[in-house]
């Protein structure tokens, strides 16, 4: 059983630092999301053992990057926007110069 917690965080720990550094924009808080890879892993490795008993350490395994995974996508933020031009109130972008022989609200 210490062989299959150890070796579920350390799938945890992996997935953590492989979801860090492949999206780093979407994982802002690091400690957060090294954190959260380790304890997720461990959680799902110790309720499938408890579910399957002994004697299935590949189960657990898929079980602990399976659970990990999932609960690491749960800190994923969305990817940040470029911000929307700013509209003068007659609606037009307000360093767009109005259009040829379009009537303006002025």
């Amino acid at each position: 059983m210490i062989w299959e917690a150890l070796g579920a965080v350390i799938v945890g720990f992996a997935i953590a630092l492989s979801a860090r550094r492949w999206l780093p924009e979407r994982f802002p808080d690091r400690v957060l999301t090294l954190a959260t890879g380790p304890v997720a892993a461990l959680l799902g490795a110790l309720l499938t053992r408890s579910i399957l008993g002994p004697g299935h350490p590949v189960q657990v395994m898929v079980a602990a990057f399976a659970v990990g995974a999932a609960l690491l996508s749960v800190l994923v933020r969305p990817p940040r926007r470029r911000p929307l031009p700013r509209l003068s109130p007659g609606g037009a972008p307000s360093s767009a110069a109005p259009l040829k022989g379009h009537r303006t609200a002025c």
